[in-house]
């Protein structure tokens, strides 16, 4: 139960850090946007599909908890 406990902690702290991080550099982040995603817009109608978005946020949040694994 100790290592759940440790485990529990570490990663409130991640997140902690990340939700500081995404606050305080707000719309800086080029997040959302990027070369690939998709966009449709048409009169009365719009769509939207972060697909590159996607695939950054799934590397880094593998890699996060690879090197979470590795502690």
């Amino acid at each position: 139960m100790q290592e759940l406990g440790k485990i529990l902690c570490l990663t409130g702290v991640v997140i902690a850090c990340v939700g500081l991080l995404l606050w305080k550099l707000g719309g800086k982040i080029p997040l959302g946007r990027l070369p690939g995603d998709i966009s449709i817009q048409k009169p009365g109608f719009s769509f939207y599909f972060p697909v590159t978005t996607c695939i950054v946020i799934s590397v880094i949040l593998s890699l996060v908890f690879w090197l979470l694994r590795k502690l």
